[in-house]
């Protein structure tokens, strides 16, 4: 049972690692964990992604020396998904920051339930 848990050692952490994600994120109020929570989270689909890419034995396809057998190289598109994701999460995470860096001027808390207390008072003053 054992012997089959090293063969998918990356498969299992990224599956940990994104279950810690997913907790923070469900269950923390402040925002700041919450963006981390996410970044965790997509950290563990790009490892997830880059372990499923790899095979044993075969090269990057970088050609160097002409075109040669297909079956030597490892299959590209993972490691693009990889990037592509990762440009992705960045931006993700840059805009998440702003928009709490906004919200804490406005508000004075990271946490998230004082947040949503202060803005249904906003609106019964509003009213």
């Amino acid at each position: 049972m054992f012997g089959e848990l090293n063969l998918n050692l990356e498969e299992e952490a990224a599956m940990v690692l994104f279950g810690i994600g997913f907790t923070m994120l469900l269950l923390h109020r402040n925002l700041i964990k919450k963006i981390l929570g996410m970044n965790i989270m997509d950290t563990a689909i790009y490892l997830f992604l880059a372990a499923k890419g790899y095979i044993a034995g075969r090269q990057v396809p970088i050609l160097t020396d002409g075109v040669t057998d297909p079956a030597a190289y490892i299959n590209p598109i993972p490691s693009g998904l990889v990037l592509t994701g990762i440009v992705v999460s960045v931006s993700t995470t840059a805009l998440m920051l702003a928009l709490t860096i906004r919200l804490y001027e406005r508000y004075h808390s990271l946490d998230l339930d004082r947040i949503l207390i202060s803005m249904k008072q906003e609106e019964e003053e509003q009213l």
